[in-house]
């Protein structure tokens, strides 16, 4: 049985050092196992793709921010629905889903992002 907490802790703690620290390769190095597969559309496969795509992003926008608003795991998945604030740029809300080793390493990621919306049908809101 996986370690769920770990699992969970693991996550946010790859998630905030490679987004909000700009800093993805020291997320990789710490928190990533030896194969990465990636099935963001925007992002290169393997863990070089990765730290390039938020090398890029820590440039572009060094202040961007996150929030998560819920942390769920199962087995060996973690799924993480969070507010990402984006200077100059859109507010998104995002579901990511990280699949770890049995050593709470993660080896692949899913995810789908909203751009939260000026108006809605209803008054809910996304989170």
């Amino acid at each position: 049985m996986a370690d769920l907490e770990r699992n969970k802790a693991n996550v946010k703690a790859f998630y905030e050092l490679a987004f909000t620290g700009g800093q993805p390769r020291e997320a990789v190095e710490r928190y990533v196992g030896t194969s990465y597969t990636q099935h963001n559309p925007h992002v290169a496969n393997g863990t070089e793709g990765f730290i390039a795509y938020f090398e890029r992003m820590a440039k572009e926008y060094p202040d961007k921010s996150i929030r998560f608003v819920r942390t769920m795991a199962e087995g060996d998945l973690v799924m993480v629905h969070t507010h990402q604030v984006w200077q100059g740029s859109d507010d998104y809300a995002s579901m990511d889903i990280f699949r770890c080793d049995a050593d709470g390493k993660i080896v692949e990621h899913w995810d789908v992002l909203q751009i939260i919306p000026s108006e809605m049908a209803h008054e809910n809101g996304m989170f």
